[in-house]
């Protein structure tokens, strides 16, 4: 196998673009680039500044904080970034595609970890970067090799896009239920307990075990969005809390409450074991079945109804907040008995149907990453993986 330097097939682009020209949908920050090559997010606003970095479609976006977040995008549009974002451009010689999947492979983010700067807050050291070896294929095999790859790509996208619209389906059966007439306006906080987690500390993190979520990793759970788990606590530590009080079980809804407001998860079996942040994140559970079910709940959160609630019950203006006392006076219209259980049996198999889908995501996700170094080493020939 040949290799060349990423200098020698690429190079960082530094165009500039004017913020006024930028929408929230096409600017990128390392805040809304997804870990583990999970793509993008909507930006939650726009930089201050006047100009930013420009890229183009085609080109590779890398987040250079911290880089064994793994935060990797191949542009589909134009436009602005900020400047803790990377941008490659390949040559006209060399695939932008296939060099955005070898960027996308664990050595090469081994290899910008290992060569970053600082500590608390790492940086990729942008000179040793480009001196990372690519391996060179000609370019009907880089083709060839990104097809592949594509393909798990785009068959993981067609189950993002299915789940979406299986979503707007069960938003629309609840907004035909809410609406009755004859419906009984209830308090939230009569319909379940409401509170958060117990406390962890920093030094209780671990590198593996229980997955512990914060209002970041809540709020990619709540848009289908596949990611490895940044934090962990120890089993142990997961068993002492699961002897003394609740931990989240199927059926649970969880908020998230501090900075981004508002993003809501219906826990399933696939979420499970994990904690989670107190603080940032606001639990619902132990609902009571007899007169409410967790998919209305979940859904009238998830609602404009339930959205204009937690709207208008924020408070600060550094940063946002929605307190659980807010939350256990929030009014919500619940249907008699008999369509309650008409609307579950609706929306039930829907709900089902997400979380079948994104389970499936998350093997195509494992099969695409085990299947990417072994094609670039050249372990598994093209011929090979198209069998």
């Amino acid at each position: 196998m040949r290799y060349k330097t990423l200098s020698e097939v690429g190079s960082y682009v530094s165009e500039k673009i004017n913020v006024s020209k930028l929408r929230l949908e096409n600017y990128i920050s390392t805040e809304n680039m997804i870990s583990n090559r999970g793509g993008i997010s909507l930006a939650t606003k726009l930089p201050s500044v006047k100009t930013t970095t420009a890229f183009q479609k085609g080109d590779i976006l890398i987040s250079n904080i911290r880089p064994y977040f793994k935060k990797i995008w191949l542009a589909d549009k134009s436009g602005g970034c900020s400047n803790d974002v990377l941008v490659i451009r390949s040559d006209s010689n060399f695939s932008n595609r296939f060099l955005y999947y070898v960027l996308s492979s664990d050595t090469f983010f081994d290899y910008a970890v290992s060569t970053s700067k600082g500590t608390k807050m790492p940086r990729g050291d942008k000179s040793s970067i480009m001196k990372y070896t690519v391996p060179l294929f000609s370019l009907e095999e880089q083709e060839l090799i990104s097809d592949i790859l594509k393909s798990y790509d785009e068959k993981i996208q067609l189950n993002k896009q299915i789940n979406h619209h299986l979503e707007e389906i069960a938003q629309t059966i609840f907004d035909n239920y809410y609406l009755c007439e004859d419906n009984i306006v209830k308090k939230l906080g009569s319909l379940g307990k409401i509170q958060s987690s117990k406390r962890i500390f920093a030094k209780e993190y671990q590198s593996e075990g229980i997955p512990f979520y914060r209002g970041k990793e809540i709020s990619l759970l709540s848009n289908n969005e596949n990611f490895n788990p940044e934090l962990y606590i120890s089993n142990t530590r997961y068993n002492e809390l699961r002897e003394h009080n609740p931990v989240p079980k199927n059926s649970d809804i969880l908020i998230t409450s501090v900075g981004t407001i508002g993003n809501v998860l219906l826990v399933n079996k696939s979420h499970l074991p994990f904690y989670f942040k107190d603080g940032n994140v606001t639990w619902i559970h132990s609902i009571r079945n007899e007169i409410i079910c967790s998919e209305y709940i979940y859904l009238w959160l998830k609602s404009e109804y339930g959205q204009q609630e937690i709207l208008k019950s924020t408070i600060g203006s550094t940063q946002s907040a929605l307190t659980i006392s807010a939350i256990e006076k929030f009014n919500i219209a619940i249907p008699k008995k008999d369509s309650l259980n008409n609307f579950q049996a609706t929306v039930a198999p829907i709900l089902q149907s997400i979380e079948r889908n994104s389970s499936e995501i998350q093997k195509l996700i494992s099969f695409r990453d085990t299947l990417l170094p072994k094609l670039l080493s050249g372990e598994i020939s093209v011929t090979q993986a198209t069998k």
